[in-house]
């Protein structure tokens, strides 16, 4: 993965992005409509969170589901491939919870010098 060229990288990258990761764990709780995805994570830009969610579904982490309704209904949901990113995503906000504190007094401190 240390190597410029090597594939690990990109998926480093994706699942390392921000976005992905508040995606990821929006879906964690089943099927949402993309106005349920935007409306819970605060300051994504559509742009941006359509972006993220093409990548996904993409790199195969979540699948897109149009139901032939008046008007359509589009559901995104996480493959098996996706669902298995949670226990990191799980992980990750527990350390982000945990050292908040530390990480803003570390911040705090460094500006103060």
């Amino acid at each position: 993965m240390y190597a410029k060229n090597c594939p690990s990288r990109q998926v480093l990258d994706r699942i390392g992005d921000r976005w992905s990761v508040l995606v990821v764990a929006v879906l964690r709780g089943g099927p949402r409509r993309y106005g349920e995805i935007a409306a819970t994570i605060e300051g994504v830009s559509q742009k941006m969170l359509t972006q993220t969610l093409r990548a996904l579904e993409r790199d195969g982490l979540v699948t897109r589901t149009v139901h032939a309704t008046v008007p359509p209904r589009v559901d995104y949901e996480l493959t098996g491939l996706g669902r298995s990113l949670l226990g990191l995503v799980a992980a990750l906000e527990n350390w982000a919870y945990t050292h908040m504190g530390d990480v803003l007094a570390a911040r705090d401190a460094y500006d103060a010098r």
